[in-house]
């Protein structure tokens, strides 16, 4: 069975940031992409679904722990 894979704006929808907040987690490696490029034409990137609930769940565990140290 195939994985859901996200585009960058629906990850962004998801997430509930900007298409640039998306591509600034793919550039510091917190979230993979596939490239699904056909040819010479502009890359079409996606973003594995368990992917963006890893990145929520990590952030939810950084603000627990965040508030514990409160």
């Amino acid at each position: 069975m195939c994985e859901k894979l996200y585009s960058v704006p629906s990850v962004a929808e998801i997430l509930d940031v900007s298409r640039r907040s998306v591509y600034r987690y793919i550039e510091a490696g917190e979230l993979r992409v596939v490239d699904m490029r056909t040819g010479l034409e502009r890359s079409r990137v996606r973003i594995p679904g368990r992917d963006v609930e890893a990145l929520i769940k990590r952030r939810m565990t950084l603000s627990k722990a965040a508030r514990s140290a409160v």
